[in-house]
């Protein structure tokens, strides 16, 4: 089957490791990181698979979401901070109800990645954690991690399963 996007195609495993988190590191909200999971997250809701949105910069915009392929009847968003934040990640990921959790968690460390990384792969729960572009240095049980950079560009950092490409990649608007 071919790879649903560019990214997809430079992927270890053809695109997003399944049960697992990918982390999305940035110098703050708003650089990207929604147009790049727009493709995924519409799949998997016109699948009927829930997603959940945890600690959103902002007020998803519903008429973007749209235009995306987003189904909203299947987007749940959970306006919680802090440490409510990280229970209820850990949980949404766990439960094994949802297609995809999209969090944005700056205050999680090492030790709270990995626990969401082992609440992502019991639930079989695609992850998607957003934290500041300052963690970069720290070590994460992530096999994916990317950084996103303005102009809607990426580094892959860290991929599981191969070399990760030695590139900034575009991806404007949903690639």
């Amino acid at each position: 089957m071919p790879a649903a996007t560019p990214l997809d195609a430079l992927l270890p495993g053809g695109g997003w490791p399944p049960a697992a988190i990918s982390e999305l590191l940035s110098s703050g909200a708003g650089n990207g990181e929604l147009a790049l999971l727009w493709p995924v997250l519409s799949r998997l809701t016109r699948q009927g698979r829930p997603i959940v949105l945890v600690s959103p910069p902002g007020a998803p915009y519903p008429a973007a979401w749209r235009r995306a392929g987003v189904v909203l009847e299947q987007c749940h968003w959970l306006d919680v901070q802090g440490r409510e934040a990280l229970w209820a990640t850990e949980q949404c990921l766990r439960a094994g109800c949802c297609g995809a959790v999209v969090a944005w968690l700056a205050q999680a460390d090492g030790r709270l990645m990995r626990r969401l990384q082992v609440a992502a792969a019991s639930g079989d729960t695609l992850a998607f954690v957003h934290r500041p572009l300052a963690k970069v240095a720290e070590a994460s049980p992530a096999p994916l991690r990317l950084r996103l950079h303005r102009h809607a560009e990426l580094e892959v950092l860290k991929c599981r399963g191969g070399l990760a490409p030695s590139r900034r990649i575009a991806f404007g608007g949903g690639a």
